[in-house]
């Protein structure tokens, strides 16, 4: 019962405030730094496991597993279970889906592309994508690449109206 009320709280703070699930998951162990967005309240059974850096975005449906279950398919040959550190850089973002397993590094300035599955020490300054995640460009290339895209549309600072506004307009839907 107590495992179905933590469920039905979670996503009720999955629709909160972000300072609201913040203060949750800093209670419950995740270190979490300064002006993070996290889109996602699965962080394994060993929160106190995982380390946040600063300004690091999080999206929906991304977990976070500190342990490796499959042992117990040795229940009766070795006795314990296996657990690791997570720990994630300054100025990260991880796109939707991704799993982030045991025993990983991700440096600063990295991207986590979306459906990732991750595991290992990944360097600064990293395009990391796929299952298993490999590195597959620099940050220089991707910057790049983002500069010379199609799709875009110089945003900042804009309402959210003239958000829409300005991508109908660059996409002809106006």
């Amino acid at each position: 019962m107590r495992n179905i009320i933590k469920q039905v709280y979670e996503k009720i703070l999955l629709k909160s405030s972000l300072e609201s699930r913040t203060r949750y998951l800093r209670k419950q162990g995740v270190k979490i730094g300064h002006d993070c967005i996290i889109s996602t309240m699965s962080f394994s059974t060993e929160p106190y496991l995982v380390e946040i850096g600063n300004e690091v975005r999080i999206s929906g449906d991304t977990q976070f597993i500190t342990h490796d279950g499959s042992l117990k398919c040795f229940q009766n040959e070795i006795d314990g279970e296996i657990f690791g550190k997570i720990k994630i850089g300054n100025n990260v973002f991880i796109g939707s889906s991704s799993i982030i397993l045991l025993n990983t590094n991700i440096g600063d300035n990295c991207i986590i592309g979306a459906g990732s599955v991750v595991r290992g020490n990944f360097p600064e300054n990293s395009v990391i994508v796929g299952n298993p995640a490999k590195v597959i460009l620099s940050m220089n290339i991707q910057k790049m690449l983002f500069r010379n895209n199609i799709g875009l549309v110089k945003t900042k600072n804009l309402s959210q109206k003239e958000k829409d506004n300005l991508i109908k307009k660059h996409f002809g839907i106006l």
